[in-house]
């Protein structure tokens, strides 16, 4: 404001700073931090425009930038993120309306240590062609891990089974497996399955989703982060592009309620600690022909 009234009424700046209390060392000052962000802000830039970063805010690029080197504290990164507008534009949220809340909700019964609970459920996708595909999602609770994404035009409870069959052999059985109640996981194949393996199903209650939250937090990062951004032309596609994006979720990808830590290597540290349980052995010796896509 000074500097215009000098410019439009020819007043010296000394005159006019005297008029508004305005100390001339003030005026006078040339910011340094544009200089010293510059390499930063261009940093960030960089991570910002990454395919596999555009639905990262700025907690997750600062442990981005971390890894790669910079000593950065998420405030810094906070005032560059808003300066310079790299902010995500979240969609609104209706209004969330509750039935009730059952004992085998994920807050009345949550995971204790590694394959203590597991949870799965469907996510449903279209190609270009219109043909829609569904896909099904399994995770570890307490360590936020995807075991296995499956996807397929049909998927049944025999399906299902199969994955389920894989998973066991390979990472052995957890304790309890939650679920809604879907016709896919309450088919008596896959019951009979479980209970043979001796886990226990832990059903919600029906139309109450956020009993199911791990999942269904999942599902929405799936949806936001990938689906929502791609086109998919064949289910070949479909199934390269979603395993490898759930490898970069394990493997890669901060997780805030891990404390921006990487599922993988939560893990690792929780076996590492303890946190874990003898695995019981699977009685089944059929093997699964397919490799998980």
């Amino acid at each position: 404001m000074i500097a215009e009234i000098v410019k439009s009424l020819g007043i010296s700046e000394r005159r006019v700073c005297r008029v508004f209390e305005q100390h001339r060392s003030t005026q006078r000052y040339v910011s340094q931090k544009p200089k010293k962000d510059r390499e930063l802000i261009e940093a960030i830039q960089k991570q910002v425009k990454r395919r596999k970063h555009r639905k990262y805010g700025y907690r997750r690029i600062t442990e981005v930038l971390r890894w790669l080197g910079w000593q950065v504290n998420h405030k810094r990164i906070y005032r560059l993120w808003s300066m310079y507008d790299f902010k995500l534009r979240r969609k609104r949220k209706g209004k969330k309306r509750y039935n009730g809340n059952g004992q085998n909700a994920c807050d009345q019964k949550p995971p204790e240590y590694v394959d203590h609970i597991w949870s799965y459920d469907f996510v449903e996708e279209k190609l270009t062609n219109g043909r829609k595909v569904r896909i099904l999602n399994i995770i570890d609770e307490f360590t936020r891990e995807c075991l296995a994404t499956e996807s397929g035009f049909s998927l049944k409870g025999h399906d299902v089974t199969e994955v389920l069959r894989y998973l066991f052999q390979v990472r052995g059985c957890p304790t309890y497996i939650r679920s809604d109640n879907g016709s896919e996981f309450i088919a008596e194949a896959v019951k009979t399955f479980l209970d043979n393996s001796g886990v226990e199903t832990l059903y919600i209650e029906p139309g109450s989703p956020w009993e199911n939250g791990y999942i269904e937090s999942f599902n929405a990062r799936m949806r936001d982060e990938l689906l929502d951004g791609e086109l998919f032309l064949s289910l070949t596609e479909l199934k390269y592009v979603v395993e490898r994006w759930r490898m970069d979720y394990n493997h890669y990808r901060p997780h805030s309620s891990l404390g921006y830590q990487n599922p993988a290597t939560y893990a690792q540290q929780c076996r590492d600690m303890g946190l874990t349980r003898p695995v019981k052995p699977v009685e089944e010796t059929e093997s699964r022909v397919e490799i998980l896509s």
